[in-house]
């Protein structure tokens, strides 16, 4: 039976790899460590607010879900649970030499290319603007707050460049990888003016101080010059993502 060159590409192995085992280790221990940092962050914040004493900064409903509604703390959970899910798949194929393990599938490929791009931006707008700034999520927790936003991001490049079995991916896919952060930033902005912040008690509460129109220059314009550079960012990230399983994959 022939092989297509195609497919050929699809198993051969790189100059530089990495065995799918030791991958899926390397991703499984890092996903357990950023949920680690989640929910350490995550307790801290509950139990400031049933620490707090005013009405608004003690219901913890509210808490919760501004909490979850940043977009560090979702790629993160997101991140960890693709990082779970692509461990598990390549210790189930990791049983013989690397040049016979089947590259990724690709809705698993997919996903990973939407966690990478979301952790890689992440990590480039948390140190490039947030730093030093403090959040609306209670006293933030220094091991968890670095594993977030840059150990994580770090550990998702690393997946981008060294991980075994990468898969082809088509330029299209970066329309999936665009669309999660479009979702949020309207969420977002819809969101804040219907909650009540648990720190001040005042109506709008916004994850992060560049999308609050009372604090940017400029008000929404501000913020929409903001949102286009950021979803540049995305894009840009994607893109990079995509090309790089473009060329690994070959």
């Amino acid at each position: 039976m022939q092989i297509s060159a195609q497919e050929r590409a699809a198993t051969r192995p790189s100059r530089f790899a990495i065995g799918t085992r030791t991958w899926s280790v390397v991703r499984l221990v890092g996903a357990l460590a950023i949920l680690a940092a989640v929910t350490h962050q995550l307790i801290v914040t509950v139990g400031n607010a049933l620490a707090a004493t005013t009405p608004y900064g003690s219901h913890i409903p509210t808490v919760v879900a501004n909490f979850l509604s940043f977009f560090t703390i979702e790629s993160n959970i997101s991140a960890a649970i693709v990082l779970i899910v692509a461990a598990i798949w390549g210790l189930r194929v990791a049983g013989g030499p690397s040049e016979a393990d089947p590259v990724e599938p690709r809705a698993l490929a997919i996903l990973l290319a939407c966690v990478s791009t979301y952790m890689i931006v992440t990590g480039i707008v948390y140190n490039l603007l947030l730093r030093g700034i403090e959040l609306p999520q209670g006293s933030t927790v220094v091991w968890a707050n670095e594993m977030m936003h840059v150990v994580g991001p770090v550990l998702l490049l690393a997946d981008v460049l060294l991980a075994p079995r990468r898969r082809c991916l088509g330029w299209g896919v970066l329309g999936i990888v665009a669309a999660f952060p479009i979702v949020w930033a309207v969420y977002t902005l819809i969101r804040a003016n219907l909650v009540i912040s648990p720190r001040t008690g005042e109506t709008g509460w916004y994850p992060y101080p560049f999308l609050d129109p009372t604090h940017v220059p400029g008000g929404y314009l501000g913020v929409s010059g903001y949102i286009v550079g950021i979803a540049v960012a995305i894009l840009t990230v994607g893109a990079g993502v995509i090309w790089l399983s473009r060329r690994r994959g070959r």
